[in-house]
Formats: C-alpha cells, sequence, structure tokens
C-alpha cells in the first residue's frame, strides 16, 4: 500500500475544535476534530486551551501539541475518509475508558 507523503504549511484555529489546514500541495481541509477528541492521546486535547496550542511540527511537518498529541498528515489530508472510523475508534475508546 502507498502512503502519500503530504506536509501541513499552514493552519488556523477557525472555531472550538475546528482547524482549517493547508498542505503542501496546495489543498486544504475544515476538520472538526471533537468527535476524536478521547481516550489516552487525544482525549486531553478537550482542554480547550490546550488544543489552542497546536503548532507545525518542524520535523514531522503536521499538526502537533505541546502534550505530544499529533495526527498523521496523510490522516489530516485525506480526513473524509478516515472520520468515521476514527469516531468509532474514539467511542470504543471512552468504553474503555468507562
Amino acid at each position: 500500500m502507498y502512503h502519500q507523503l503530504y506536509q501541513v504549511v499552514d493552519f488556523n484555529i477557525v472555531d472550538d475544535y475546528v482547524v482549517w489546514v493547508k498542505f503542501d500541495d496546495e489543498t486544504e481541509q475544515i476538520i472538526d476534530f471533537e468527535p476524536v477528541l478521547h481516550g489516552e492521546i487525544w482525549g486531553p486535547l478537550r482542554d480547550i486551551d490546550l488544543f489552542n496550542q497546536a503548532m507545525i511540527d518542524p520535523i514531522a511537518h503536521t499538526l502537533s501539541w505541546p502534550d505530544g498529541a499529533d495526527f498523521d498528515p496523510e490522516t489530516l489530508r485525506h480526513w473524509p475518509i478516515y472520520q468515521d472510523e476514527l469516531v468509532m475508534r474514539a467511542r470504543q475508546w471512552d468504553a474503555v475508558l468507562a
């Protein structure tokens, strides 16, 4: 399976948990992260102050946060393809932690 390498080149937080992301291939996505912010890695990002500290990682060229959370740039680039699966997994993480 071929895994395209993308880089996040710009972003802007446009609402609570919603981010506009631009990639090195000139495409853009508007991503609502709220439904996937669960579990050990992404759950802490429900703290809006932490979420708003998003940055572009200078090595991986993706969105990352000070606590180490990040998302694969290919996943971000193709968010509509992955979104349903990620939401399902997030619900499973909630069930495990309950």
